[in-house]
């Protein structure tokens, strides 16, 4: 059963970690490396690219000419413009074509990673029990719990052993972005410097003291 314990704490391990990044911030940095990689969206992406530094380009030109001053010149621009255009809103909507089918694809990965082993492996190992507790350590009540719903009295049942993985791998989330919130906190806190001002001996204060130590 060991190789199950570790199945379950790793489902749960890669759930908790997809709940505390987000998956939209997951498909955008998958979605960015994926067109670094030689492949149609990368090129679609660099396309668009191109096309909408020739739009920027021409459109300053356009709006640098006179339409009554430089009329040849600013009907040609403009039907440069409009078709630039087209062809960068055909671009986008291409690419976001693809955005959208990347992102269903990859969500209905992640379910298969993470959602149906989550259900299955508790169900199909439900009889099995993940390891013993220590005989007489517990009462009835806490071993039928935990070794609730059909695994031996006084084992671990599967779905125990993955609720107290993801209680212990949520609080251990929980610390660790508490931790990384003060550390930041901490980091952007501007220690005060205190002004060092020279002391300055008031005229003549030698000179009472001389006055002194003679009386």
């Amino acid at each position: 059963m060991t190789r199950v314990l570790f199945i379950i704490f790793a489902v749960e391990l890669v759930a908790q970690f997809i709940n505390a990044v987000g998956a939209t911030q997951i498909n955008d940095l998958i979605w960015t490396l994926i067109n670094y990689l030689p492949i149609s969206t990368s090129k679609a992406a660099a396309e668009q690219r191109t096309l909408q530094a020739e739009y920027l380009k021409i459109r300053r030109e356009l709006s640098a000419t006179s339409s009554q001053d430089e009329f040849a010149k600013w009907a040609k621009l403009r039907r440069q413009h409009d078709k630039k255009l087209e062809q960068l809103d055909a671009a986008k909507k291409e690419l976001e074509a693809a955005r959208s089918n990347f992102d269903r694809y990859l969500t209905a990965i992640r379910m298969l990673v993470t959602k149906v082993p989550q259900y299955f492996v508790p169900f199909w190992y439900g009889k099995e029990p993940m390891f013993w507790l220590p005989y007489g350590w517990f009462p009835y009540y806490a071993e039928w719990i935990i070794s609730f719903p059909r695994a031996p009295l006084g084992s671990v049942s599967a779905p125990s052993w993955q609720l107290a993985c993801s209680g212990v791998l949520t609080l251990l989330s929980e610390i660790l972005v508490f931790i990384g919130k003060q550390l930041f906190r901490q980091s952007n806190t501007k220690v005060p410097i205190p002004a060092q001002t020279a002391s300055k001996k008031a005229p003549g204060s030698s000179e009472k003291l001389d006055v002194k130590k003679d009386l």
